[in-house]
Order: structure tokens, then C-alpha cells, then sequence
């Protein structure tokens, strides 16, 4: 078995002299302790050296992509060609099957070739005969400073660093432009105040400031250039009748000094945005269609890559600049925010209060699903965006719908307009209030309604057969509800029923007795009567 070994001075290919040690795996270290025992398993067959750093360089980056260098090539026709039916062990199982392929080969890549890759690696020196130490760690160093600068400049995933540095940049101007305009106006100020109340635009503030000077040669002076006709008016008629203080020609040149720097900083700054959305369209042309190139290039740099984005959930890009509110929502065990850096998109701006959270969650998962197409496809047009925010623009448009027809109508049919009713709103007077004469009572008008219910009239009898047969059905129904509602008389009321007979009974038996108590003396005094009245007979 041969085996190929990569080292920052050249390529070198060993003859394994005894392949039963490989088997074990475990204790294959201990045979590779000393220079001596590693010589004993591996013998150096040749060393190809590399000529120069820029050689060394190019068979490293080749070596990283899976693909065979010039140099690498050579070694191989020469030397292992020549033993074709020998086995190759190589460190990098993509590099085998390339080399396989273009080669034909036999190359091996297994647990056991990884350990003796290591196992070289610890003895290199001893190995490798005719390289001094030094060299070895000079050529080491100088390969790995050559590698990384090649990885930042020519790295595919490096070029959204421009992205995250303009939006940055960006930022930076805003604050500074709002610090400098904010002086700018205090500090003129106090020679004409007047103007800072006429003239609401920054930039058209700064640009007049630079132009008159001294408030005293407004009106000599022409503004049309970057005020309306009106406004320039209003500003020579205050400057008239200014309240501000005197100030000298040195402060007036301090000042238009300061203009100059903010007229500038704004030209510049327009130019970065330019520049910011070309390179939003060059990169991620799909996320830049959902939300706008600020808030993409936003979320770009919080990421810190356009790579590391594309490896967040939805539910991630969703509350992406929320952190804070995140945690102390989850530290308080509160409501968790429902968006954070995607709040500043046009779609989730132009929304109602109450479906702004519902939006932000759609908007997340689709603006997901576009930063993956970006960062992973090999289109660079912008078709599956612009479909994408169409469907979430539908589907807004029939989440506020709805809650119109909610207001309107009912949940699942549109409101239907009510037919037209004119109702006078003129007020009739009520000649009952005038009445001196008392209400009738409660128990009179009972009684006046009984007498009204006992001079019904009787229906006549009908004639037809139809009649008659509806009649009867009528009376039936009556009779089977009537018969239903005694059936459904709780037990409740047929035992006060019991209990009222019983106490009706009760109250006759005490009356009857009484009438007997009260019959008793009765017949007493006419006994007596008939008693005297036999006496004076006699």
C-alpha cells in the first residue's frame, strides 16, 4: 500500500512495509513514538517539493476544493502509476474518487488511514529526510498567511461584507447628518430665527443659510434655486422684521463652513444608497423585492452574513432586533414580541394594528424561503419574490376585507343594504298626560279584561268537510298539550296540592266541631224553657 501525504513544503508518498499494524487501530500510536519504530512501518518512496510559495498555494486551494493540481498530477503518473496494483491511502475521501476517476487509481479512504495520516503528522521530521525543522515551520507559516488571504479576497461568501459595511456607513451619516443639522439651525439661530420655522427641509435650510449670509442681504439675494416662490417670499418679509441678534463675519463664515460639510455628507450619502441598492440587487435580488433593500441589507448585518441568515428559521427572522424585548418577555413571562427588524418593510407598515402580527409572520416565512433562494441558488433574478409578495399583498388585502365585512355584515355573507324606511324624527303630543282623573286600579282593569275575555263570540259552526277535519285536528292538539302539561307536573306540586287538601279538611273538621260546641247549649236552654213553662201550667 502507498500512501500520499500533503505538507506545506511538497508531496510525499510512503511505502507501508508492514499493513497488519494498520488493523489496530486503537495502539497503531504506539509503533509511531520514536523516528525509529515509524521508520520501521513507512518508508519515504518520493518527496516532491514545491518551488515556491504561489505553487504551494494553488496545490493547497486545489486540495481544499477536492480537485487534483498540476504538481499533484505529476507525482502520481510518475511514481504510483508505476504500481498500479498497489492500493493509494489518501486523507480526503472527494480527492480519492477525483482521482479515481481521472487517474484510474485504487484509492482508500477508511478510520485506519486517518489515524496513520495523524500518526505521519506527529513524525514528520523524522519521516522526511533533507528538511530542516525551520524550513518546514517557515513554509508552514507562510502557506497558511497566503491560504487565508486568498480565502478573504477571492471567497464567494465574503462579498456580502460590502453589504453589511454600507448599511453600517450608512447609519453612521444619518446620526451625524441629524447632529450636524441640529447645530447648523441653533447656531443661525440666534442672528435670524425666523427662518427655521419658515423653512421646514434641512437641506434647503442649509443651502439658503450658505447662500444669504447675513440676514441683511436676503433681500438682494435670489432663493428660487431651492425654495418655491412663496416661501421666498415669507423670508425676505421676516428677514425685514427679524428679531435675531448681530453677528460678526467670522461667525458667518463658521457657519457657512458647517453647511458646506452638510450639503456634502448629504450628497454622499445619496450616492451610498445608491450604491447600496445595486448591491442588494446584485446579491440578494429576491429578499430586496419582499422588503426593501434598508431593511434586507439590516438583516443582513445582523446576521453578520448573508450565508448565517439564510440558516435562521422564519421564526428567527421574524423577531431578528427584538433580542432584548425577547428576553425580558421571557424573564417576565409576558407576551413575546411579534417582529422586530422586518417592522420597517413596506408590507407590514401599510397594515392595520390589529393584523400587523399576522403579516410580520408571513412576510418572515416567505422573506425565509428568499434569502435561501439567494444565498444558496444559482439564479440571480427576482421571479419567486415578486410572486411571493404578490400572494402576501392578496391575502392583506382580504385580511382587511374582512374586517370590513365584519363591521358591516355578518363573518360569511356581505352585508345586504336594509331597505329604506323614512321614520319622521317630529314628535306627536300625548293628551293622556293632561288627565286629572286617577288611573283605574289594577284589580278593576283584571275585571274589566275578564268580562272583555267572557264576550268572545262563538265561532259558527263550518260547513265544510275541510274545515271540519282542521278543527278537529286544532282540538286534538290542544287536548294531547293539555295532557302533556299535567303529565310534566313536578312531584313539588302534587305535594303542596296534598298539603292544601289536607289543611282545607283540617279547617272543616274545627268548623263543624265549633258548630256542635256552639249547637250543645242551645238545647239546654230550651229544655229549661219547656221545664218552666210545664211548672206554671200546673
Amino acid at each position: 500500500m502507498l500512501v500520499l501525504f500533503e505538507t506545506a513544503a511538497g508531496y510525499a508518498i510512503f511505502k507501508v512495509l508492514d499493513e497488519s499494524k494498520l488493523e489496530q487501530v486503537d495502539s497503531l500510536f504506539k509503533e509511531f513514538e520514536t523516528p525509529e519504530k515509524a521508520n520501521k512501518i513507512l518508508k519515504l518512496k518520493h518527496f516532491e517539493k514545491f518551488q515556491d510559495t504561489t505553487e504551494a498555494l494553488a496545490a493547497a486551494t486545489a486540495l481544499v476544493e477536492g480537485k487534483i493540481g498540476k504538481s499533484l498530477k505529476k507525482v502520481l503518473k510518475k511514481i504510483v502509476a508505476k504500481e498500479a496494483h498497489e492500493q493509494l491511502a489518501v486523507s480526503d475521501a472527494k480527492l480519492g474518487g477525483v482521482i479515481k476517476d481521472k487517474l484510474e487509481l485504487s484509492c482508500v479512504h477508511s478510520p485506519a488511514v486517518a489515524e496513520l495520516m495523524r500518526c505521519i503528522r506527529s513524525q514528520m521530521e523524522g519521516l522526511i529526510t533533507g528538511l530542516p525543522p525551520r524550513e518546514i515551520s517557515a513554509m508552514s507559516l507562510g502557506l497558511a498567511h497566503s491560504l487565508s488571504r486568498y480565502k478573504l479576497k477571492f471567497s464567494p461568501d465574503k462579498v456580502d461584507t460590502m453589504i453589511v459595511q454600507a448599511i453600517s456607513l450608512l447609519d453612521d451619516l444619518d446620526k451625524e447628518l441629524n447632529n450636524y443639522i441640529m447645530r447648523c439651525r441653533e447656531w443661525y439661530g440666534w442672528h435670524f430665527p425666523e427662518l427655521g420655522k419658515i423653512v421646514t427641509d434641512n437641506l434647503a435650510y442649509c443651502k439658503t443659510v450658505r447662500k444669504i449670509g447675513d440676514r441683511t442681504n436676503v433681500a438682494g439675494s435670489d432663493l428660487s434655486e431651492f425654495l418655491p416662490e412663496e416661501i421666498e417670499a415669507e423670508v425676505k418679509l421676516a428677514a425685514e422684521i427679524s428679531m435675531g441678534t448681530e453677528v460678526s463675519e467670522q461667525d458667518i463664515g463658521n457657519i457657512r463652513h458647517l453647511c458646506d460639510q452638510v450639503i456634502e455628507i448629504s450628497e454622499y450619502r445619496a450616492q451610498l444608497y445608491d450604491y447600496l441598492k445595486n448591491r442588494m440587487m446584485a446579491i440578494a435580488p429576491n429578499l430586496t423585492v419582499m422588503v426593501g433593500e434598508l431593511v434586507g441589507a439590516r438583516l443582513i448585518s445582523h446576521a453578520g452574513s448573508l450565508l448565517n441568515l439564510a440558516k435562521h428559521p422564519a421564526s428567527t427572522v421574524q423577531i431578528l432586533g427584538a433580542e432584548k424585548a425577547l428576553f425580558r418577555a421571557l424573564k417576565t413571562r409576558k407576551d413575546t414580541p411579534k417582529y422586530g427588524l422586518i417592522y420597517h418593510a413596506s408590507l407590514v407598515g401599510q397594515t392595520t394594528a390589529k393584523n400587523k402580527g399576522k403579516i410580520s409572520r408571513m412576510l418572515a416565512a416567505k422573506a425565509a424561503l428568499a434569502i435561501r433562494y439567494d444565498a444558496l441558488g444559482e439564479d440571480t433574478n427576482a421571479e419567486m419574490g415578486a410572486e411571493n409578495r404578490a400572494k402576501l399583498e392578496a391575502r392583506l388585502r382580504q385580511l382587511e376585507e374582512r374586517g370590513i365585512r365584519r363591521i358591516s355584515g355578518t363573518g360569511k355573507a356581505m352585508a345586504k343594504a336594509d331597505v329604506y324606511q323614512h321614520k319622521s324624527e317630529v314628535k306627536i303630543y300625548d293628551p293622556s298626560g293632561d288627565s286629572t282623573i286617577p288611573s283605574t286600579s289594577k284589580k278593576r282593569k283584571f275585571e274589566e279584561v275578564e268580562e272583555g275575555d267572557a264576550e268572545v263570540p262563538v265561532t259558527p259552526k263550518v260547513k265544510s268537510k275541510k274545515a271540519k277535519k282542521e278543527v278537529v285536528a286544532v282540538e286534538e292538539e290542544e287536548e294531547e298539550e293539555a295532557a302533556a302539561e299535567v303529565a310534566e307536573e313536578t312531584p313539588k306540586k302534587k305535594k303542596k296540592k296534598k298539603k292544601v287538601k289536607a289543611e282545607e279538611e283540617e279547617v272543616e273538621m274545627k268548623e263543624e266541631e265549633e258548630v256542635e260546641v256552639a249547637a250543645e247549649p242551645t238545647e239546654k236552654k230550651k229544655k229549661k224553657k219547656k221545664k218552666a213553662k210545664e211548672e206554671a201550667d200546673e
